[in-house]
């Protein structure tokens, strides 16, 4: 099952709503998204335009954040997420349909540690 992992800056301390999970604030730095990429690469392309529709929680952020990157992964979309262990999780992003913690980690520097463990 392979997934991605988003990489997005957020440049000042901001509140942003997140649909059904209200305001989330966001530090100045690096946040991580994990998401399945089963249907495809068009998933994560669609990270990268402005204007979408609002569906998943990474839509209510990734208009707003500048999104640098992403990196394709052949691991499953839980196995990936608890690689970032060492992250600061946003509590109950992304992960409505698993029992993860969360699918959204933040760490205040650009790091791609996640790729080696």
């Amino acid at each position: 099952m392979p997934s991605y992992v988003l990489i997005l800056f957020n440049e000042i301390e901001r509140e942003i709503a997140v649909g059904r999970l209200g305001r989330v604030k966001f530090l100045p730095g690096y946040y991580y998204y994990v998401g399945s990429a089963n249907s495809g690469v068009h998933r994560v392309k669609r990270h990268f335009s402005m204007q979408k529709r609002k569906r998943w929680h990474i839509d209510y952020i990734s208009s707003i954040l500048q999104v640098i990157g992403a990196v394709l992964t052949h691991h499953s979309e839980c196995e990936l997420a608890s690689k970032f262990s060492g992250f600061q999780p946003i509590l109950h992003f992304g992960c409505s349909d698993c029992k993860c913690r969360s699918h959204l980690f933040y760490s205040p520097t650009l790091t791609l540690e996640f790729l080696s463990a």
